[in-house]
């Protein structure tokens, strides 16, 4: 399932939820549609970065636009709708994660995990099979670090989140962000170099 597919079938969800819930008035019915449109990739993204798996990605992502109908009458009155979903998602995806009681796994080969494509032809074989192992062990030891590591590292790094919008997520201060960040970062380059320099 595509990006715009996954879109439309969370518009399906929201539409038929509002209907549950009883109708929202149009301006709010416009202010939920166009969160959607505007974060769904953002909220897809926490939650395959914590759940790993593209299907359970999918569900906390609809999960999460629901608890947003569900509390949509907070809407008007959040800040930065960006930081709101992304603890939202955050929080969903951990749920979930701890629900099925099974720890993170990241596969090597998995039919979820698309084909690597080159990127230029001025690449050779060689190089782009060297880069692609290389993420591959790159992802392991991100999936090796301490939860608490972790979780600042891919919202900073891979959701591309500021410092602040990590500490709102997570309910951290800043600083302790900052200092998970630069440990995570500094033990990823530290195993890297080992592990690279054996091989």
């Amino acid at each position: 399932m595509n990006e715009d597919e996954r879109l439309v079938a969370d518009e399906a969800i929201l539409n038929e939820a509002a209907t549950l819930v009883g109708s929202p008035d149009c301006s709010q019915d416009a202010a939920l549609e166009s969160l959607v449109r505007e974060h769904f990739r953002l909220v897809y993204r926490i939650a395959y970065a914590v759940l790993r798996s593209h299907h359970d990605a999918e569900d906390s992502a609809q999960e999460t636009f629901l608890r947003v109908l569900r509390y949509s009458h907070k809407l008007a009155g959040v800040q930065n709708h960006k930081t709101w979903l992304a603890r939202i998602s955050w929080r969903v995806a951990v749920d979930r994660s701890q629900q099925r009681g099974r720890k993170r796994e990241i596969a090597i080969d998995g039919p979820e995990k698309p084909a690597q494509e080159m990127a230029s032809s001025e690449v050779t074989a060689h190089e782009a099979m060297q880069a692609s192992l290389v993420g591959e062990l790159l992802e392991r030891l991100i999936a090796a670090l301490p939860e608490k590591l972790r979780q600042p590292l891919i919202l900073s790094t891979v959701e591309e989140m500021s410092p602040r919008e990590v500490a709102a997520t997570l309910e951290i201060k800043e600083a302790a962000v900052r200092s998970r960040v630069f440990r995570a970062r500094q033990i990823l380059r530290e195993k890297l170099a080992e592990r690279l320099g054996r091989k």
